[in-house]
C-alpha cells in the first residue's frame, strides 16, 4: 500500500506537468510563423471582402447613382495625412483612405516592463500589419477593388479634453448626390469605439450596398510576449468569434480559409485574440454575416451587413462597435455575449473564475497582487485544512509505525501474503489509511492548474510587482530565487514524510524536488510564489501534526509499560 501511495504522488505531479504542456500545445503549437514580415505589397482590392463575405475580391462597382459611376477618388497630398485622436485611453490614427484605424496605442498599458511607451495594439508598418477596417461595398459601394473611398475631414487632430464625456470624429464622402458620413465616437473611460455610417441619398436613384467591418493582420509575432522571456510558453494568437447561442469559438489563422466561419448574428462578434489583448467587431443594428479569409500573409476576419436600399431623398444609418483593448472581463461582457471568454481559462475555468474573484477581492483590500496571491494560498489551505489534517495525520502515523513495518518486512519478507496480512492488521490497529496521503496532492492539482491560467490570462497581473526583484508576477523570476526556494521547501517537506521502503522509490522521491525546480524555472513568478507558500504552510501543518502523533505514541508507550 505504501508503494502505491508513493507511485500515486509521483503520477499526480507528472500528470500536472503533462497537462500544462498539453494545454499549451493544443492551443499554441500550431501558431503561424513568428518572424516579422515586410510591409504587404498586396493590392488594395485584396482588402475588400466580397458582398457575401466569402474569400475573393469584387470587381469595380459599375451600377450608377444618378448618371455617374461611383469610383474611389484619387488621394491628394493633403488627404494622405493621418488623422490623430487622443483620448484618456487611446492614441489613435485614422487613415482618410477608407477611414480605417491604422494605429491604436493603449495609454494605460506600457509596451514592456519599465517602458514609458504605451502598448501598441494596432499598427501598419514594415514590422507588423494589424488594422481595423470598415467600409461600404455592393452595387453602389464606395469601397471597391479599385480603391478605397477618400474621406474629407474638418480637422487633423482631435483631443478629448478633461471632463469631456464623448469625442466624435466625422469623415465625409460625397458623390453624385449621395453623402456618406462615417463617424467615430469615443467615450471617456471606455474602450469600445462606435462607428456609424450615415448614408444620405439626395439623388434620383436608389442607393444599394452593404457595410463591412473586419480586422486585418499579418503573421507576425505577438508583441505582448516580448518581455516574458525567451523560454516562456506562447499564448494563443489567432481568430475568435461568438454568438449568443455559441459564445466563444477559436479559429486559428491556418483555418481562416477553410470555410469554418460561416454564420450570421445580430449580437455576435468576431475578433483577433493575443496575449492579454483583443480586438473585436460587433454589429449594432443589423444582422452580420461572419467571414474569414486569407490573402498571402494577411488574415481577415469580419462581417458584412445585409444589403440595404436607400430610396431617393431618404437616409439610413448603420452602426458597429470596435473593441480594441485589454482582456478585462468586466468590460468585455458588456460589449458582446461571450467576448469575456477570450480570457480563456481552459477546461478548469469554473475553478479559475473563483480563484480570480477571490484574488481580485483581496487585491482591492491589500493593493498588491503578490500579497494577494499569498493570502489566496492561505485561504485555499484553510478551506482544505480538514482534508489535509486527515492526510497528514495518516502520514504521521505511517512515519511512527515505520520501525514496526521494517521489522515486519525482516520477519516475513519471503512470505508476501503473511506480510500483507500483518501490515493490514497494523494499519487497522493504528487507524492508518496509506492512501490518505495522496489527498492533498490530488486536491491541489486542479487548483494549481487553474491558477496557472489565471496568472497567464489575466491582464490585471501583467507587469504586476510584488517586492524587491519580482517586478512582474506574470513572468518568470529573473533571478530564479523563488523556484529554488520552492525546491528547497519541497525537499524539507519530504523529510517530514515517511520514507519509502523501496530503494528505487526513495531515489525517485529525492530527485523530485530537482525535477520540479527545473520545471518551475520558467513558470510565472506568481505561480511559483503560490506553490512555495503552499509548501511552507503544508510543512508547518505537517510538523504540528507529526509532533502531535509523536506525543500520542509516547503516551501509548508509557501506558503499555505501566
Amino acid at each position: 500500500m505504501q508503494k502505491i501511495f508513493r507511485v500515486m504522488i509521483i503520477i499526480a505531479m507528472l500528470i500536472t506537468a503533462y497537462l500544462l504542456i498539453l494545454a499549451w500545445r493544443d492551443d499554441y503549437a500550431d501558431a503561424p510563423a513568428v518572424e516579422a514580415v515586410p510591409e504587404t505589397t498586396a493590392s488594395v482590392g485584396a482588402d475588400i471582402p466580397s458582398t457575401t463575405g466569402a474569400a475573393g475580391d469584387i470587381p469595380a462597382q459599375t451600377k450608377p447613382v444618378g448618371n455617374d459611376i461611383v469610383t474611389a477618388t484619387p488621394a491628394s497630398a493633403q488627404d494622405t495625412g493621418l488623422i490623430t485622436v487622443t483620448t484618456d485611453r487611446y492614441d489613435i490614427k485614422i487613415s482618410p483612405e477608407g477611414g480605417d484605424i491604422v494605429y491604436a496605442a493603449l495609454k494605460q498599458y506600457n509596451a514592456t516592463l519599465n517602458s514609458e511607451k504605451p502598448f501598441v495594439l494596432l499598427e501598419n508598418n514594415s514590422n507588423r500589419v494589424y488594422v481595423a477596417q470598415s467600409g461600404l461595398i455592393g452595387p453602389n459601394g464606395i469601397d471597391t477593388a479599385d480603391g478605397r473611398a477618400i474621406y474629407s475631414h474638418t480637422a487633423n487632430n482631435y483631443v478629448m479634453e478633461e471632463g469631456q464625456q464623448t469625442l466624435s470624429v466625422p469623415l465625409t464622402y460625397k458623390k453624385d448626390g449621395v453623402t456618406v458620413t462615417k463617424t467615430f465616437t469615443f467615450t471617456a473611460n471606455k474602450y469600445p469605439i462606435d462607428i456609424s455610417y450615415q448614408i444620405q441619398n439626395a439623388s434620383t436613384n436608389a442607393w444599394q450596398g452593404q457595410m463591412f467591418a473586419q480586422l486585418k493582420r499579418d503573421d507576425s509575432k505577438d508583441p505582448g510576449m516580448s518581455d516574458k522571456g525567451a523560454l516562456s510558453m506562447a499564448t494563443y494568437l489567432g481568430g475568435a468569434w461568438g454568438t449568443p447561442d455559441d459564445p466563444y469559438n477559436k479559429l486559428k489563422f491556418g483555418k481562416f480559409s477553410d470555410g469554418e466561419l460561416n454564420t450570421t448574428s445580430d449580437e455576435g462578434w468576431v475578433g483577433i485574440v493575443q496575449h492579454y489583448f483583443v480586438s473585436a467587431w460587433t454589429p449594432e443594428n443589423f444582422t452580420g454575416k461572419f467571414f474569414s479569409r486569407e490573402t498571402g500573409n494577411d488574415y481577415f476576419i469580419g462581417f458584412n451587413s445585409q444589403p440595404v436600399n436607400v430610396a431617393p431623398n431618404k437616409q439610413i444609418t448603420l452602426n458597429a462597435t470596435l473593441y480594441a483593448g485589454p482582456k478585462v472581463q468586466s468590460e468585455l461582457k458588456d460589449v458582446a455575449v461571450g467576448l469575456n471568454k477570450t480570457v480563456d481559462y481552459g477546461l478548469l475555468w469554473p475553478i479559475s473564475k473563483v480563484l480570480f474573484a477571490i484574488l481580485e477581492g483581496v487585491h482591492k483590500v491589500v493593493g498588491n497582487w503578490g500579497w494577494s496571491i499569498i493570502i489566496l494560498t492561505i485561504l485555499v489551505k484553510i478551506a482544505l485544512m480538514w482534508f489535509s489534517n486527515k492526510s497528514y495525520y495518516s502520514m504521521a502515523k505511517m512515519r511512527a509505525i515505520a520501525p514496526r513495518l521494517k521489522t515486519l518486512k525482516e520477519e516475513h519478507g519471503d512470505d508476501r501474503m503473511k506480510m500483507s496480512q500483518e501490515m493490514m492488521a497494523i494499519y487497522k490497529e493504528e487507524k492508518v489509511n496509506p492512501m490518505a496521503g495522496c489527498l492533498p496532492i490530488l486536491m491541489q492539482m486542479p487548483i494549481f492548474l487553474a491558477l496557472y491560467w489565471v496568472l497567464v490570462e489575466s491582464v490585471e497581473l501583467r507587469h504586476a510587482p510584488w517586492i524587491l526583484w519580482i517586478q512582474d508576477l506574470s513572468a518568470m523570476d529573473p533571478w530564479f530565487i523563488l523556484p529554488l526556494l520552492m525546491g528547497a521547501s519541497m525537499f524539507v517537506q519530504q523529510q517530514l514524510n515517511p520514507q519509502p521502503a523501496d530503494p528505487m522509490q526513495a531515489k525517485v522521491m529525492k530527485f523530485l524536488p530537482i525535477i520540479f525546480t527545473a520545471f518551475m524555472l520558467f513558470f510565472p513568478a506568481g505561480l511559483v510564489l503560490y506553490w512555495t507558500v503552499n509548501n511552507l504552510f503544508s510543512m508547518t501543518q505537517q510538523y504540528i501534526v507529526n509532533k502531535k502523533v509523536e506525543e500520542e505514541q509516547k503516551r501509548r508507550t508509557v501506558k503499555v509499560l505501566d
